[in-house]
């Protein structure tokens, strides 16, 4: 029996960040919207049951994936143990280990909040400083969508600090920030002498009831979970959608993408958990999965007159994948520390987020992790043999004094970190595995050379002992480039307004459009993207 064909203004695949909160503004506006997503809607209940019942050895490591089970018709990354969805090769494999969510809401279901504005420069590092890439538009073009993007989230920042280098606003943050935890505190009045600026966060986390959402209450749980919804996560933009009337499909893995003679997108061709198929139609076509599975489905859905893949006239679609590769520090503090006070990510240290040194070696970001240590501290005291009131003792030690902090750095977008698909392995329904093969490059090696040295003499002010430095990158799911923008067809996939140069009725929503990684979370600039990727296609619909 032949399948009933859906219709809707715009059809958008992947209900994540910036596919809901692109539905939602959609919808609002009297657009009918069909969101699809390969994930199933999640109850956050059972997300949480799920990490109360997880082995302690799983999160004293930090496994944030095991909450979310994977289904068979829509694998996502799992690493205790590896479920080998996401295959990186390179040099520098260990720095693409990104951790993403299938499912409604996507991986905000599990992210810090961290809710950064790129720098001016960062959409003009290529002019500035002659290396990377230039964004397709300028941080002015951006700023009311950055707003909007706040606004829709509840962004609590540092309103009336400030912040250095800054990006300049036109509005405060929606909330006031929240009191820095006992660990921000200590950690800031000890690196401030040495001359680092450690300034709060701006995060997408209530300081105060709004939108519908409680307070933080600082159950320090963000991730894997924020048991109280004080955190925002896409979901919440997806339920707003279909309040305003748009339908959501979930379980609904699209696999084929219709083109015409004219090489306009017709229609979208997804599978249900069966592989039963089903097609929908649409005046214009959005993807707006995660910078992995955008250029994977484009990869995948190539016809004959898309030989390469669709919006790959460029063979651009694939490459340039970037995230922000990371250093780790673990030690004892001299002073007690008790981390967990509060939120995971309050403060971060912005020194190194600008200038003139970006024209040799990468931009850093320096922080302070905020997670508590019980978990850690219980499995190395029980790994030491103790029992009893020493055990006590130990762990109540550990959990006071561990500290962690971080460097994290910007990449340059290269051709050659590429995303295939895999020849060797497939999921339930068929369907290729995305292949990443991942070099950070000497331009991030002598970055880091400088951050080591960072870290270690804020530990040293610190007064640490047991300190334990990673010797490789590694990832932080901040997931950019795959299909990179740009002014020039034969060197992008879209342009400043996520339109695909090869189809004008298609739209790329998705943090894969990013020409360059910054050193900040990338979720705001990617969401703000797509706020402004929605003027377009509410303009391209009112005048036919």
């Amino acid at each position: 029996m032949a399948q009933e064909t859906l219709t809707a203004d715009v059809v958008i695949a992947g209900a994540g960040i910036c596919g809901a909160m692109l539905a939602h503004k959609l919808a609002r506006n009297g657009v009918s919207v069909i969101l699809l997503d390969a994930g199933p809607y999640r109850d956050r209940d059972q997300i949480v049951e799920n990490w109360r019942n997880m082995p302690p050895n799983n999160k004293s490591q930090y496994d944030y994936a095991t909450p979310y089970p994977s289904v068979p018709w829509a694998p996502h990354t799992n690493y205790f143990p590896d479920n080998n969805y996401l295959i990186v090769k390179g040099p520098d494999a260990s720095a693409y280990r990104q951790g993403i969510i299938k499912g409604v809401g996507g991986t905000t279901w599990h992210w810090a909040a961290s809710s950064w504005r790129y720098l001016p420069n960062d959409f003009r590092l290529k002019s500035t400083y002659g290396v990377g890439r230039d964004y397709a538009l300028s941080y002015d073009e951006l700023e009311a969508y950055y707003y909007e993007a706040e606004c829709e989230m509840g962004v609590k920042g540092p309103n009336g600090q400030e912040i250095v280098p800054s990006a300049p606003r036109k509005n405060p943050w929606p909330m006031d920030s929240m009191p820095y935890g006992p660990g921000d505190r200590l950690f800031t009045s000890i690196v401030k002498p040495l001359g680092y600026d450690n300034t709060p966060v701006p995060q997408a986390r209530n300081s105060r009831p709004f939108d519908g959402r409680p307070q933080c209450c600082g159950n320090n749980n963000c991730m894997p979970i924020c048991p109280i919804g004080a955190m925002y996560h896409g979901v919440y933009s997806a339920m707003k959608a279909e309040r305003h009337g748009a339908r959501i499909i979930p379980n609904a893995v699209v696999y084929s993408i219709e083109t015409d003679a004219k090489n306009t997108i017709v229609a979208m061709n997804y599978y249900d958990p069966d592989k039963g198929s089903h097609r929908v139609v649409a005046k214009t076509f959005v993807i707006a999965a995660n910078g992995i599975e955008t250029p994977k489905l484009l990869l995948l859905a190539a016809n004959d007159r898309n030989p390469n893949g669709i919006a790959n006239s460029s063979d651009q679609v694939g490459r340039n994948m970037m995230d922000h590769p990371g250093i780790g520090m673990s030690f004892q503090s001299a002073e007690p520390v008790w981390a967990g006070g509060g939120s995971v990510q309050m403060s971060s240290i912005t020194n190194f987020r600008d200038g003139p040194f970006r024209s040799e070696y990468a931009a850093i970001q320096i922080g302070y992790n905020n997670t508590a240590q019980n978990s850690r501290a219980g499995m190395k005291a029980l790994s030491m043999g103790l029992v009893g009131r020493k055990l006590d003792e130990e762990i109540r030690r550990r959990t006071a004094h561990g500290v962690d902090i971080y460097a994290n750095h910007e990449v340059l977008p290269n051709p050659e970190n590429r995303l295939v698909l895999s020849k060797d392995h497939r999921d339930a329904l068929g369907i290729p595995h995305p292949e990443v093969t991942y070099d950070v490059g000497e331009y991030v090696h002598k970055s880091a050379a400088l951050s080591r040295q960072h870290l270690t003499r804020i530990a040293q002010a610190m007064g640490g002992t047991e300190i334990e430095m990673s010797s490789f990158f590694t990832p932080n799911n901040h997931i950019t480039g795959g299909t990179i923008m740009g002014h020039d067809p034969n060197d992008s996939v879209v342009d400043s307004w996520l339109r695909t140069h090869d189809h004008p009725n298609l739209f790329l929503a998705t943090g894969a459009a990013m020409a360059a990684s910054g050193t900040v979370n990338s979720t705001l600039t990617m969401a703000a993207l797509s706020l402004r990727a929605g003027d377009a296609i509410l303009a391209d619909l009112k005048h036919g």
